[in-house]
């Protein structure tokens, strides 16, 4: 992983916009693991990453109740 963010305290729709933000931020091509939590950005955080073009490589439930997504940045 090249870069990393936890949205597990936001709500929507701050989860993506903070997603989005540091997407932005990555070259083309970085992977970006993003921590969550919730029905709402379990649902929306990848759909909007897809709809904007980037990969979702994968996407996890971890023990804790929360869920790992890894985003790879697509070259805009």
């Amino acid at each position: 992983m090249t870069a990393r963010l936890d949205i597990t305290r936001e709500v929507c729709p701050m989860t993506y916009v903070r997603t989005k933000l540091k997407l932005e931020s990555l070259e083309p091509g970085t992977l970006l693991e993003v921590l969550l939590r919730g029905a709402e950005p379990l649902k929306n955080v990848p759909r909007n990453a897809r709809d904007e073009g980037h990969e979702v490589v994968s996407l996890d439930a971890l023990p804790d109740g929360t869920h790992r997504l890894v985003l790879r940045k697509q070259g805009r």
